[in-house]
């Protein structure tokens, strides 16, 4: 009988993807242990300098892959490689890992408040957002079928302080990814760059359903600000968001859309939510889901 914090089989969707589940920059010679959908992971560098992934229980190594800075497995077949961000590859970009967070709620959450502009003003005050400008206007969200993402266009918000090298407040224009059913990005207004925007990513490791380990990254247009102050920004959003994540109930993302009343400005929401239905992701989720 499998543990109820393990990952069931027919969770494909969640199975057969690739997770974050380290910053390269953490792992020294010796081994580090972590947990990937409730299975316990030794991580190790070869003779070769290569990472090798264990799981508990199974003799094979788990498929890795070195990107963006940090270190993807998967408990499943995964595709050919994690999902590509073509802006990591512009030479004039900076890439900043902004640590890893543990929080106790389900990596859906976490995603999905990710995706949630309407909290700026009360979570990031003066930061992302303020009283009294906080009407969320209507954007497009669509489920890209082609390539199985959630996009989200014509976002627009007015923000005191939309990035730690802009001056001022400004109208930023937000464009949102999902990936995958925890990772996620968000491509917003760069104050240094007209045509190019700055990239956050987060990729969520869940741990258990209903915990998990968030790793954000961002690829910066920014020669200015100093390594350590964008950390800090970044981490004083993010924990920000942990106190409201840790203080939701439930603590698992319910499915059933009966079970929390959306307004218009969660358009994007529901359309996760929706899509997570539709793949049969159990891990993390609660509610009615479609027949298998």
């Amino acid at each position: 009988m499998i543990p109820t914090s393990r990952v069931a089989p027919e969770d494909r969707a969640v199975l057969d993807a690739w997770h974050a589940v380290s910053f390269l920059e953490t792992l020294g010679a010796d081994a580090t242990h972590t947990c990937l959908l409730g299975t316990d992971l030794t991580i190790r560098r070869g003779a070769d300098g290569t990472m090798q992934v264990q799981a508990e229980g199974r003799e094979a190594p788990l498929p890795v892959a070195e990107r963006y800075d940090c270190l993807w497995t998967s408990l499943g077949t995964p595709p050919a490689v994690p999902l590509a961000i073509p802006e990591a590859d512009e030479p004039d970009r900076r890439l900043v890992c902004c640590g890893s967070i543990d929080v106790h709620a389900s990596g859906l959450r976490v995603v999905e408040n990710f995706l949630d502009m309407a909290h700026f003003p009360f979570v990031h005050t003066n930061i992302l957002g303020a009283e009294p400008q906080t009407e969320v206007l209507r954007y497009h969200t669509e489920w890209r079928r082609d390539v199985d993402e959630i996009w989200a266009t014509d976002c627009r918000f007015h923000q005191p302080q939309a990035a730690l090298s802009a001056e001022g407040g400004q109208d930023t224009g937000y464009i949102y990814r999902v990936a995958s059913p925890f990772v996620t990005l968000l491509y917003k207004t760069c104050p240094n760059d007209a045509l190019r925007p700055d990239v956050i990513a987060l990729f969520v490791q869940p741990t258990a359903p209903d915990r998990c380990r968030a790793h954000p990254v961002m690829f910066l247009i920014d020669d200015v600000s100093a390594q350590a102050d964008l950390i800090q920004f970044q981490q004083k959003i993010f924990l920000q968001d942990r106190i409201i994540l840790e203080n939701q109930r439930p603590r698992l993302l319910p499915l059933d859309a009966r079970a929390e009343i959306p307004t218009r400005a969660d358009s994007l929401s529901v359309t996760y939510r929706r899509w997570l239905k539709e793949k049969q992701v159990r891990y993390g989720a609660t509610g009615a889901l479609p027949a298998a």
